[in-house]
């Protein structure tokens, strides 16, 4: 073997490993047993997603999930409401990337407001469905800065809405 031959197997030895490991999110996606929705009309005058340069702003959504947490519903019923929230985040994403969610360099920020009781203070908790999901599906590309915030209401009753930011790769 010549040199070139040995540092070639090296090479390979150290990176495939890391090759075999990653997984497209639509791979990461088929394998946590998700199907994605189709997505939906807005529900007044706006568009579902913005892309401004390499940047997309998604409009606010929501589960088919009502009431308020710490009334209605339990912190846990309120962390798989984001959950299902991200689900339908994912559906959107994929449509605003051309169907392509692997375009997606990282997430930027998301804010997730959870309509909650007055006296409820757990809305991290919930907005962690949202969170873990979509660390689950793109790694450390899906962490985010992030805010929590609970409010009165919010439309149509729903448990939670989560509006994201995302940058795409060049």
């Amino acid at each position: 073997m010549n040199l070139k031959q040995i540092i070639l197997g090296l090479a390979l030895a150290v990176c495939l490993p890391f090759m075999v490991q990653a997984q497209s999110p639509e791979a990461k996606i088929k394998e946590l047993g998700i199907t994605l929705p189709e997505v939906g009309q807005p529900m007044g005058t706006y568009v579902k997603w913005r892309q401004v340069g390499n940047v997309i702003y998604l409009a606010g959504n929501g589960p088919d999930v009502f009431g308020k947490v710490g009334a209605d519903l339990t912190v846990e019923e309120g962390y798989q409401a984001a959950r299902e929230t991200g689900i339908e985040i994912l559906a959107v994403l994929k449509a605003a990337t051309g169907g392509d969610l692997s375009r997606i360099k990282q997430f930027v920020k998301v804010l997730g407001m959870v309509n909650s009781a007055p006296d409820f203070t757990k809305h991290p908790a919930v907005i962690n469905g949202f969170s873990d999901l979509m660390v689950e599906v793109f790694g450390e590309a899906g962490k985010h800065a992030r805010s929590a915030v609970g409010v009165a209401a919010l439309p149509n009753d729903i448990a939670v809405e989560i509006e994201v930011i995302v940058e795409l790769k060049d």
